[in-house]
């Protein structure tokens, strides 16, 4: 077997507890470790997509049990895709951290942070609907954490509530997978793919209930419409490069319908057909609307942040929802950008704070590094709104393209032409008064340390945009390899079973 695929599990589950028990009392020794772990978990995931690249999905049988019975991995070119996307961001976000000082502000920011790090790749990873549920508690339990770090009344009451809104999402996560299991007798994916194929008429009612339970949790940590509640005000409270982690979290919920709703209900399958995305898609037509009119009427860069957030997943889920290999490219492409242009924004709005004092859409004096700090507003601004020249542009583009022959093309179009011109304008109105009115405005900027960590760090993902922008054809023709492996779930299930 191929032991690279559980190293991102392994990695940072064995420094999560390292971090804790001996460094706890040494700061600068877990900013080591945790910088050179991530690092390592990079270069595993550099790993994983060059050997997802060169063959067919591989599964890893943890035990050397036999799948369905034992759990099992799986890489194939999406997760290994979605692990080097969260290994970057990871890096980039815990140098930020490091630079700004944020992981002073309280305690075991380290240890959350690999435990975070440790669920999602799990989740990208698993190959099991129940180790799923599992990595889905690991890296909420440590959101919960990373949420309310540095304290504070206003944090606290945003974490509660963000607590008890994922209880219920895993609460119906669990009666989903005891419907499934009650019917299929299995909860693996690939086994999953084979029995619900093969379900006999009669006893397809109560699989579509549990298909609808599990769009429901999904939607719940994607933030779809009706479930988008918690994102804004938690995004808004949570420390800026946790919340620019998060960017990567709501991705689990995008990649779980991507995975489940083409391998295990897909569109193919007569007991499902069109089903789901018929629910899905009116959904991601409002919360594209709703993020971006939230854009517009934000008072504080913070929440605008979290509304540009909502309005980009539902973008990406008018993409998902269409379940076409065409679609499913844009998708990936949009997912790639969107993550880190929303990663970006969040820790542009963590250095205004941090000089200004305040994330208030209001005329104030300039402040320390003034024009560094507008540069990457206007970058980023660009690049969640989906302007050219950088690859947000593209990725809609492709969108739009993947989305001209469905008869509901004239509504999906102006959807996602009309979100984009909000988002300009919303985000054009923001830079203006925080950045241009600020000469206007008396008074001298005080004096602020440069953090050049924490600046090279957010330029840091601005290349990364860049890099795609200028690879877009390369990059965009390995998607198409990745989506021909999605929609071939007969590779997936011989991965996994070798029923070939």
């Amino acid at each position: 077997m191929n032991h690279w695929i559980i190293l991102p599990v392994v990695l940072p589950a064995v420094m999560a507890p390292l971090i804790v028990l001996g460094m706890r009392h040494d700061l600068t020794l877990q900013r080591v470790f945790s910088v050179a772990a991530t690092v390592a978990l990079a270069a595993v995931a550099a790993v994983l997509l060059v050997q997802a690249s060169s063959g067919g999905p591989q599964a890893y049988f943890l035990g050397n049990w036999p799948a369905p019975f034992g759990i099992v991995l799986v890489l194939d070119r999406l997760s290994a895709l979605m692990v080097a996307l969260t290994a970057a961001l990871a890096l980039f976000v815990v140098l930020y951290v490091i630079g700004t000082g944020w992981d002073a502000r309280g305690r075991h920011f380290h240890a959350l942070f690999q435990f975070q790090l440790m669920g999602i790749c799990g989740a990208f990873l698993t190959g099991d609907a129940f180790n799923l549920f599992v990595f889905f508690e690991i890296l909420l339990i440590a959101s919960y954490g990373l949420m309310i770090h540095g304290g504070g009344r206003d944090r606290l009451r945003g974490g509660v509530q963000y607590i008890a809104y994922n209880l219920l999402g895993s609460t119906l996560f669990l009666f989903a997978l005891a419907s499934i299991y009650g019917v299929t007798g299995t909860l693996n994916m690939a086994d999953l793919a084979v029995k619900v194929a093969d379900l006999p008429e009669g006893n397809d009612a109560l699989l579509r209930v549990a298909g609808v339970l599990l769009l429901i949790v999904f939607a719940v940590k994607g933030a779809l419409v009706p479930f988008q509640f918690w994102l804004p005000g938690t995004y808004a409270l949570a420390p800026a490069p946790v919340a620019a982690l998060f960017a990567v979290m709501t991705k689990v919920g995008a990649y779980a319908i991507l995975r489940f709703y083409t391998l295990v209900f897909g569109p193919d399958v007569e007991t499902t057909g069109t089903f789901y995305a018929d629910l899905l898609m009116p959904a991601a037509i409002v919360t594209t609307i709703l993020g971006f009119v939230g854009v517009m009427g934000a008072r504080s860069l913070a929440r605008m942040a979290g509304f540009a957030a909502i309005g980009s997943m539902g973008t990406l889920f008018l993409a998902i929802g269409a379940f076409t290999p065409a679609s499913t490219v844009a998708a990936l492409n949009y997912m790639l950008h969107s993550t880190i242009a929303a990663a970006l924004l969040f820790l542009v709005v963590d250095l205004v704070q941090d000089r200004r004092g305040t994330t208030a859409i209001a005329a104030l004096p300039p402040m320390a590094q003034h024009g560094l700090i507008s540069a990457l507003f206007f970058a980023a601004a660009i690049a969640m709104a989906g302007m050219p020249p950088l690859s947000g542009f593209l990725g809609k583009l492709l969108i739009l393209d993947a989305l001209r022959d469905r008869a509901d093309m004239a509504w999906l179009w102006a959807t996602i032409l009309a979100g984009s011109l909000l988002g300009i304008v919303g985000m054009a109105r923001a830079g203006s008064t925080v950045f241009w009115k600020a000469h206007a405005s008396p008074g001298e900027p005080e004096p602020h340390p440069p953090e050049a960590l924490g600046f090279v760090a957010a330029f840091g993902l601005l290349a990364l945009i860049v890099t795609m922008t200028v690879l877009a054809g390369p990059l965009t023709a390995w998607l198409q390899g990745a989506a021909a492996q999605i929609y071939d779930t007969g590779g997936y299930v011989d991965a996994v079973l070798g029923l070939r």
